[in-house]
């Protein structure tokens, strides 16, 4: 227990001394006048007829709903003091930290390893946008929602009970109207599943497992198993897919959205492979990090997209090995 306040107290106190800086910072000049200084609702503060505004509005063709009320509060709180609005990304991102280290100590065990990831996730660069971009309060937000969400899933896990489940749902749902890029939760959880809750493994009587035993694993017991763990996140899946229709739909409502016909399927493809590549690199490199990254639309060399594929497929299958 002295170990984890140790921790606890380097996280808070590394995080305040490298971000303190941003509660004398002003607004930024990109998307900040369209959420907060130039947007009417917000200066009206919370009001049942904002509430209702902020579930119903596509004014950036986002469904944030809790972001735009989390804006409102700040109002109340701060009117249009710009350290008021960085000083509570900055809190929730030293919030996120902590809930990050408890949620890895918790489902791992591994104390050092879950307060190194904690401690990069709190001081890595490609983070800085997330908190000194007050227009990002979404992603520091739905952040904390989507780790609480797996913490609530993973208690589910030790013991299945329907509040378990029903709050991992809630908690995703609360992800998912705070920013929309949530979706890719119930996929993280089915990862999770095979580590390190370890639900896909058995062990030689066909009795569950656990993520330390590492048993061979029988495929022919295996198979009906991935089913049923399928089955449990439908009810993920289908929020997921839900609020993708709704901002598929409101960004094209604000013409934020190129057509299939402009830029052709393979193109998104190609970016896809090679913007993984890119952040990864950037995760172990940080540089030339900026706020847009302008799209190369069709200007990518088949060269760079097959070198992003098979980099891909290189680094899963070494993380698989290792995992065995």
């Amino acid at each position: 227990m002295r170990h984890k306040l140790l921790v606890c107290i380097f996280l808070i106190v590394a995080t305040l001394a490298v971000y303190w800086q941003l509660t004398s910072y002003e607004f930024a000049g990109v998307d900040d006048s369209r959420y907060i200084t130039d947007n009417p609702q917000l200066k009206a503060g919370i009001t049942g007829q904002n509430v209702i505004w902020a579930f119903t509005t596509d004014h950036v063709g986002l469904w944030i709903p809790l972001t735009w009320l989390s804006f409102m509060l700040d109002f109340e709180l701060w009117d249009l003091d710009p350290g008021g609005y960085h000083l509570t990304n900055l809190l929730f991102h030293i919030a996120n930290a902590l809930l990050l280290f408890f949620l890895l100590t918790r489902i791992t065990g591994a104390l050092w390893r879950s307060a190194f990831v904690a401690a990069l996730f709190a001081l890595h660069p490609l983070h800085v946008e997330s908190v000194a971009w007050v227009t990002e309060r979404k992603d520091v937000l739905s952040t904390m929602f989507w780790i609480l969400s797996i913490w609530a899933y993973a208690s589910y896990v030790e013991r299945s009970t329907h509040a378990k489940y029903l709050l991992a749902l809630f908690t995703f749902t609360l992800s998912l109207m705070a920013k929309p890029v949530a979706v890719t939760l119930p996929c993280v959880l089915l990862l999770l599943d095979y580590w390190p809750l370890g639900r896909f493994q058995v062990d030689h009587s066909g009795v569950d497992g656990n993520a330390s035993s590492q048993p061979d694993i029988n495929l022919n017991i295996l198979r009906p198993r991935v089913l049923p763990l399928i089955l449990e996140k439908v009810p993920f899946f289908g929020l997921a897919a839900a609020v993708s229709v709704v901002t598929v739909i409101f960004t094209h409502r604000l013409e934020g959205i190129e057509t299939l016909e402009f830029l052709p399927m393979r193109f998104r493809i190609a970016n896809a492979l090679v913007s993984y590549v890119a952040y990864i690199g950037k995760m172990i490199w940080p540089h030339d990090l900026a706020l847009p990254y302008p799209h190369p639309y069709m200007t990518l060399p088949i060269w760079e997209t097959a070198g992003a594929g098979v980099i891909i497929v290189i680094i899963s299958f070494v993380v698989m090995r290792a995992m065995r």
